[in-house]
């Protein structure tokens, strides 16, 4: 796959080595050594240019809010942040012996789909709280058109019950290179716009829907200017 990544700034530097929320060594290493692997194949053979993303708080819980494309997302999110960041996964694969083990060193977030939302939500606050900076995809699956779905509410009451800020981001472009109907990736070009962190002030000042709405406005704004962007480079 030959595909461009790209955001606003510079080139981001190397992941940040631990937090408090990243408790196993190895996992820590892994995760640097899985981060360093991926960015030199990336740009070497598949022609990745990552931007620097907007600077993510160091430490302390962070609901990093993204548009969803493709498979491609959480790899992509993390490769163009100096924030270590967990996804959600499901609960079942961390029961595949030595593939269990290695996504809980990198600190995947365990999500029992056969459980209660509530029992769901807990486990992601309690991540939240602990410090970690957690991957959230409020229109809930990978768009089925390549164009931003519906914003669902849930990462509001999220946000608000762990008292953590929000990132938004848009992914551009992943959608082309590995639509949901295709079995692997394809070449293109994939842009990510990052915007300003939205304090844990202002989440807990605003009500779910007011935030929601704000979160929208957000991922809106980014996702056309990454479309901008991205057709701009094509072009150029």
């Amino acid at each position: 796959m030959t595909a461009s990544v790209t955001s606003r700034h510079e080139k981001p530097a190397a992941p940040i080595a631990a937090t408090t929320s990243h408790p196993i060594w190895w996992g820590r290493w892994l995760y640097a050594v899985l981060w360093v692997l991926c960015r030199t194949l990336g740009v070497s053979l598949l022609g990745f240019r990552l931007g620097k993303a907007g600077r993510l708080p160091r430490d302390g819980g962070l609901l990093v809010l993204s548009s969803h494309q493709s498979h491609l997302d959480p790899l992509l999110l993390g490769l163009a942040t100096d924030r270590r960041l967990s996804s959600l996964a499901r609960s079942s694969l961390f029961t595949f012996g030595p593939f269990g083990r290695v996504i809980t060193a990198l600190d995947a977030v365990p999500i029992d789909r056969k459980a209660s939302a509530v029992k769901a939500m807990k486990t992601v606050i309690g991540r939240l709280r602990g410090g970690a900076a957690v991957i959230v995809f409020p229109e809930g699956t990978r768009t089925e058109t390549g164009s931003l779905g519906e914003i669902k509410s849930g990462f509001a009451l999220l946000a608000k019950r762990a008292g953590v800020p929000i990132a938004p981001v848009a992914i551009v472009g992943a959608f082309e290179c590995w639509p949901r109907f295709r079995l692997l990736p394809r070449p293109g070009r994939i842009r990510l716009e990052f915007g300003e962190v939205i304090s844990a002030a202002e989440v807990a000042a605003l009500d779910e829907r007011q935030l929601v709405e704000r979160c929208a406005a957000a991922l809106h704004a980014l996702d056309r200017q990454a479309r901008r962007m991205r057709a701009g480079k094509s072009l150029g």
